[in-house]
């Protein structure tokens, strides 16, 4: 979690095709005998205070609520730091989204998009941004008995996964497409400290 928290206060993105396909069989979620489809959304909040701050090397160090600290020096990109004081709240929200639909088509493909917005000059640092990707790829394989799906890749990467609830295999078969789009979101926001 604390690795996790670094890496969303650098804005480091990390979702990668295989992350999607090994989760796209993996969900708990109930779903109807008819459905082709799922989407599985997760969310994680965090508030870190600010304890120390140096403006001159842009290093900050900050308190999370169970006690955790950190310290990361604040890139170019994070503007209006000086605005930042000591005992100001980050708040970080991470969401990540992970949606499947089983389809009739012949191509595999991929594709990302990605946005970003920050605060305005003279505001506290603030940053929302989102990256998805769209993949489609083809089942090559079905083991019931283990059970597993063998998908195939837009560049021809083939990948066996392990099928957590098997009645998910159910109606597919060796041809078959899904298309996959996998989200990350993440909103970062500096609030004043509360005045005692």
């Amino acid at each position: 979690m604390k690795k996790k928290i670094e890496n969303v206060l650098t804005l480091g993105f990390k979702s990668t095709i295989a992350a999607a396909l090994i989760s796209l069989f993996c969900f708990t979620n109930t779903q109807a005998q008819d459905t082709k489809g799922e989407a599985v959304v997760s969310s994680v909040t965090a508030t870190a205070t600010v304890t120390k701050i140096n403006q001159k090397t842009r290093e900050v160090h900050i308190k999370t609520t169970d006690g955790q600290v950190a310290k990361f020096v604040a890139g170019d990109d994070v503007q209006n730091l000086a605005q930042v004081k000591k005992g100001d709240v980050i708040t970080v929200v991470y969401t990540e989204a992970l949606a499947y639909e089983v389809r009739k088509h012949d191509t595999t493909g991929a594709a990302t998009a990605a946005g970003a917005a920050v605060a305005n000059p003279g505001e506290k640092p603030a940053v929302a941004a989102a990256q998805q990707t769209m993949v489609t790829v083809k089942i090559t394989a079905i083991d019931t008995k283990a059970p597993s799906v063998t998908v195939k890749g837009p560049e021809g990467d083939v990948e066996t996964i392990k099928v957590k609830d098997p009645s998910k295999l159910s109606g597919l078969k060796v041809g078959d497409t899904v298309d996959i789009t996998y989200t990350e979101a993440i909103a970062i926001s500096v609030d004043p400290a509360t005045k005692k």
